[in-house]
């Protein structure tokens, strides 16, 4: 008896994840926050893991816009127009530009700012509960595609609130995306999200 009552426990807290994700996609169409970003490469010939930390800020606009500016240790911004995906590198001075729609469905940006509902990212990911840590509730996210580079995305939730991601790729590399100082349906206007290369600056189009 105090086993099974232990497990229906243990899945209502499970089930938190998928309900506060299910939310999320319905209620916030657009959002402002801080982030902080932990790469952690693999350790390799006995060395202990590699560790680089960035942050900077994002934005969103469901459904399929957002924007993440990196201000530290290095300038860098990663703009979704709705129409193209641009990227910018200010130390190279190079802008790459590639079909927002050929980069986006099985990202981590999906889960987040591109899906305009849950039925979306269902076509994409194979989503599920994950265990309750940190204080936050989380749902697991494994693209059904095996084209791409990443191999599975935590997404995790205060309440209803975005807090963390934990992205996984194929070559084992881990980055820790938290949030803060989140906004819930702040108004941002179009040019949020319109991206113009700077003066000078390669632009790359893929």
């Amino acid at each position: 008896m105090v086993a099974a009552t232990l497990l229906a426990v243990a899945g209502g807290a499970w089930a938190g994840g998928m309900e506060s994700l299910e939310t999320f996609v319905k209620t916030v169409k657009s959002g402002r926050a801080d982030f902080t970003q932990m790469v952690t490469a693999p350790a390799r010939d006995g060395e202990a893991p590699r560790v680089k930390t960035s942050t900077g800020t994002f934005e969103f606009q469901r459904p399929g816009k957002f924007k993440f500016d990196y201000k530290k240790p290095f300038a860098q911004s990663i703009v979704a127009d709705g129409q193209s995906l641009w990227l910018y590198d200010a130390d190279l001075n190079q802008v790459t530009q590639r079909p927002q729609a050929q980069a986006l469905g099985s990202t981590p940006a999906a889960l987040i700012a591109s899906a305009a509902d849950l039925g979306a990212l269902k076509r994409d990911f194979t989503l599920e509960s994950a265990p309750e840590r940190d204080g936050l509730q989380w749902v697991k996210a494994i693209p059904k595609s095996k084209d791409g580079q990443l191999q599975s995305v935590q997404v995790g939730f205060q309440g209803d609130a975005l807090s963390a991601l934990e992205i996984l790729d194929s070559f084992g590399q881990r980055s820790v995306l938290k949030f803060n100082k989140v906004e819930v349906n702040p108004a941002l206007g179009a040019s949020t999200f319109a991206f113009k290369a700077p003066a000078g600056a390669d632009v790359v189009k893929q």
